[in-house]
């Protein structure tokens, strides 16, 4: 079995693949920082799912948080006995990366790119909804153009609600009306619709782009289904495009 990590800035991702089937998913706070927190919070995940440390032969680890990549490291070692392949820049994943920097780019935007290429062709785009919004733009001919990024949807209400002392922390629930009838609608209306209007706008300029015009509008991370119900460009939402993303370069690795 391949544990795949996809450790982000607020969550982390983390599924089990037996053989091609994804068995087990989580999404989780990205708050433990020793080994052994870490070692030990996965044990207690996996045991849920009647799976023995031993049933884990492989990992395969993406993440745009340096500080834990020795940490998990040394708790997949320590609790698993598996030394896990750690996706980057200089990671060969198949897929050419056409930025001025290719080691600026995040190893989860890249880890997207090469799923959502994998499933659903190209050109494309894969949009991402955590910490951030990304948008990811795959060439025609298959290669990685680079994309946007953009505050995400938590990150905006956090913004709200330090800086603005009579407004409130509130649910990321649709609001019936883009017309706020109280603060806490109106704080909904203005994230929820304003950042559906951000994401068709940079996918309408994306597809203006030359050669992309046909683009298809993949949504990934853990807001992709709500923001799926208010923008008008996303198509297809796949909730764990980067846990894909991972095992198939963990195969392409070791084949």
């Amino acid at each position: 079995m391949l544990l795949v990590l996809d450790t982000g800035n607020t969550t982390t991702a983390a599924g089990i693949y037996d053989g091609e089937e994804l068995i087990a998913h989580w999404r989780l706070s990205s708050i433990l920082r020793t080994p052994d927190e870490l070692g030990i919070y996965l044990l207690g995940l996996i045991r849920t799912q009647d799976i023995k440390p031993s049933d884990i032969t492989g990992a395969s680890i993406a993440s745009v948080v340096p500080s834990l990549d020795f940490p998990m490291t040394q708790a997949l070692r320590q609790y698993f006995g598996v030394t896990p392949l750690q996706v980057n820049a200089l990671t060969d994943t198949g897929m050419e990366v056409l930025c001025k920097n290719p080691r600026e780019v995040g190893a989860d935007r890249i880890v997207n790119a090469v799923a959502g290429r994998e499933k659903y062709g190209m050109p494309l785009i894969v949009a991402d909804y955590g910490t951030a919004i990304t948008f990811d733009v795959v060439s025609p001919e298959g290669a990685y153009m680079g994309g946007a990024i953009a505050p995400g949807l938590n990150s905006g209400i956090s913004a709200l609600f330090s800086k603005a002392a009579k407004l409130p922390q509130v649910a990321l629930n649709i609001p019936e009306s883009v017309i706020g009838r109280n603060t806490e609608e109106a704080i909904q209306s203005g994230i929820l619709f304003g950042n559906a209007g951000l994401t068709d706008r940079i996918i309408d300029m994306i597809r203006d782009e030359p050669g992309m015009s046909g683009a298809k509008v993949i949504a990934t991370g853990g807001h992709a289904g709500l923001m799926a119900k208010v923008s008008r460009r996303i198509e297809v939402v796949d909730k764990w495009l980067t846990l894909e993303g991972l095992k198939m370069i963990y195969e392409r690795v070791n084949a």
